[in-house]
């Protein structure tokens, strides 16, 4: 019998944790012959996230959209739905206590996990597939991804990384997809993604750069820096396809992408600017070098778990290429970077392609997060 998967996504002010909870579900049920229903309390972000996957999202659901059934998380919580074999709850998100009833009144036993936030730091091992213990004798877990094989891996999909390392030697590929996204590069410019949040630091960085010796040409998908770019400019709005120039910097404005295609234009560039988990995780995938903004929290706690990821990050760089990319990496997420120090940010970038690239194998040979859900379910069975 196929197994059946409920996935429940609380989304809050971001799109990490909907991209993070669509990309498992879709390889779940396209990968592993999964049952899957994914269960979102925000459909206008969602639909952003999938791509349209909500389409009119007025029109009636469930609705099956690439092999997974997509609910609406309401409130009261639907009396006449069953709990699923294997139940995630992501991302610190609560269970609607009518469904956590029910499943402790199932016939055959579900399987809560708690699906936990992607960090590097050394405690995560440790905790990954510890019991939580339940008044109600139900077995919840908690669950998490990570960058060794001690923890539940990362995701990614069957031949990803053929799939990108055939695009990147392809230029006919790769100028047919920016041409699908009205982008024409800049000759002899370095193309750059920016992703991220606000930051104090960008019009230090930007600045520099526009007065340094490289060119550059960013390419900003909507979202939270769109302002802070168009106040750079000196702009009030912006408009998609047009070029803005500022010295030795041409900027760019782009639609929110799919996911697929966010993956290429990941692939494409010289340069990603990320946040959050999900394009985090996927600029890694690209063997690029790259920038983690890092979601902020209070007390600057964010920062420690920052560290954790350089940590293992830098192990395989020289003294002076590790202090360089962990000062770059630390400043950008302060917001303390000095005008004459911005344009450093990304300096020497391009040099760090090996590095990217030699990170990207070492976690290919990693089980994927969601072989590793597959295989912790089945073992739990058995």
């Amino acid at each position: 019998m196929r197994t059946s998967w409920d996935i429940f996504c609380h989304i809050v002010d971001n799109y990490g944790d909907a991209g993070v909870c669509w990309r498992l579900a879709r390889q779940l049920a396209a990968e592993y012959d999964a049952d899957v229903r994914i269960w979102v309390d925000d459909l206008t972000t969602f639909d952003l996230v999938s791509g349209g996957a909500c389409l009119d999202v007025s029109a009636e659901l469930p609705r099956l959209v690439d092999g997974v059934w997509l609910h609406l998380w309401s409130t009261p919580w639907p009396a006449n739905v069953l709990p699923a074999d294997v139940v995630l709850e992501t991302f610190a998100c609560e269970l609607p206590a009518d469904y956590v009833g029910a499943m402790a009144v199932r016939e055959l036993p579900s399987l809560w996990l708690n699906l936990e936030y992607l960090s590097a730091e050394e405690w995560v091992s440790a905790c990954h597939g510890l019991p939580s213990l339940q008044a109600n004798s139900l077995q919840k877990f908690f669950f998490f991804p990570g960058f060794n094989i001690a923890t539940g891996g990362l995701l990614r999909e069957a031949g990803l990384l053929q799939r990108r390392r055939e695009f990147q030697r392809s230029a006919s590929a790769r100028a047919m997809f920016l041409e699908s996204i009205a982008v024409s590069a800049v000759p002899g410019a370095r193309l750059v993604s920016l992703f991220c949040y606000e930051n104090p630091a960008l019009s230090s960085w930007l600045n520099a750069m526009s007065a340094g010796d490289l060119t550059y040409h960013i390419l900003v998908p909507e979202g939270r820096v769109v302002p802070g770019v168009c106040a750079w400019l000196g702009q009030d709005a912006f408009k998609f396809a047009r070029v803005y120039r500022q010295g030795n910097v041409a900027i760019q404005f782009i639609p929110f992408l799919s996911q697929c295609d966010y993956d290429r234009l990941l692939w494409n560039c010289d340069f990603n600017v990320v946040r959050g988990e999900d394009s985090f995780v996927r600029a890694q995938w690209a063997g690029r070098p790259f920038l983690w903004h890092i979601y902020p929290q209070q007390d600057n706690t964010h920062l420690i778990k920052l560290d954790a990821f350089l940590s293992s990050y830098t192990a395989g760089l020289g003294v002076d290429e590790k202090a360089t990319l962990v000062a770059r990496w630390t400043a950008w997420n302060s917001g303390q970077i000095t005008p004459s120090g911005g344009g450093k940010l990304f300096a020497g970038g391009v040099q760090m392609a090996g590095h990217a690239e030699d990170w990207c194998t070492s976690l290919e040979s990693q089980k994927n997060l969601a072989q590793s859900l597959v295989d912790f379910y089945q073992n739990w069975v058995s």
